[in-house]
């Protein structure tokens, strides 16, 4: 059975790492002997998943960064190799949305949007993928959501989920990309339906989870399947995990 074990001592960023779905890969991958760069823009938050992982005796580093813009990605990667050396797992998983009817929505929230969703997850990918050409064990998860693949009818959510669609052509074209190239590299995607994150309140989506009528995902159930991706022999490439609560119909 293949496990974690060729993955210790490598270097991986996980973007969004404050809280969340982030921060549980992050403790996760240091668990698994990983050195961990913790990004994102809240340096409070970063730091109280980084004493986490080190009251654990995992190895990790803050490094706040605000992925909206490109100039601080390309800050965030320099620093990352001047500390440990070339990043070997990157986890695209920072990312926000706005609740707002598209006839009604605002134009800097869709920028927003564009600029955390996707612009990020392509400028990380290409940084990453400098550090990562031709190496064995390399791997690159982008975090998406089933908003990727369907629009849900009046929840407000039509232009979030463009950017989730965007993520998942992204994803596609670079795996495309890759096999040319005869790469190495490992490269999938995870798609949550609801998770019992922050997310909603921080990007202002509002949703009221009382009367889901199902219990959410937890943020350490994603993770689990991104370990899982990480630990399949060589060979193997998981392409996308498409996954729900149990009781939730969209």
């Amino acid at each position: 059975m293949e496990t974690m074990e060729r993955w210790r001592g490598k270097v991986a960023l996980v973007t969004g790492a404050s809280s969340g779905i982030g921060a549980a890969i992050a403790k996760d991958l240091a668990a698994a002997g990983l050195k961990v760069a913790l990004a994102g823009r809240n340096a409070e938050r970063l730091a109280h998943t980084e004493s986490i992982i080190t009251a654990r005796g995992g190895t990790c580093a803050p490094f706040p960064a605000d992925l909206r813009k490109p100039e601080s990605i390309h800050a965030l990667f320099a620093a990352v190799r001047k500390r440990w050396g070339a990043v070997d797992v990157l986890i695209n998983n920072a990312g926000l949305g706005y609740t707002e009817a598209l006839s009604k929505g605002k134009e800097e929230d869709w920028r927003e949007m564009l600029d955390t969703n996707v612009m990020a997850v392509a400028i990380c990918c290409q940084e990453a993928l400098r550090d990562m050409e031709s190496k064995q064990d390399t791997a690159i998860i982008n975090i998406s959501s089933l908003a990727g693949h369907r629009v849900v009818a009046n929840r407000g959510s039509d232009f979030y989920a463009a950017t989730k669609f965007a993520v998942r052509a992204l994803t596609d074209g670079l795996r495309f990309e890759l096999a040319a190239k005869k790469s190495p590299t490992k490269l999938g995607m995870i798609s949550p339906g609801v998770v019992a994150t922050d997310f909603e309140g921080r990007a202002k989506r509002g949703q009221d989870r009382s009367n889901l009528g199902f219990e959410p995902l937890k943020p350490e159930d994603i993770s689990s399947v991104a370990m899982y991706m990480l630990a399949t022999p060589r060979h193997v490439q998981i392409h996308d995990v498409l996954i729900r609560p149990v009781g939730q119909q969209h």
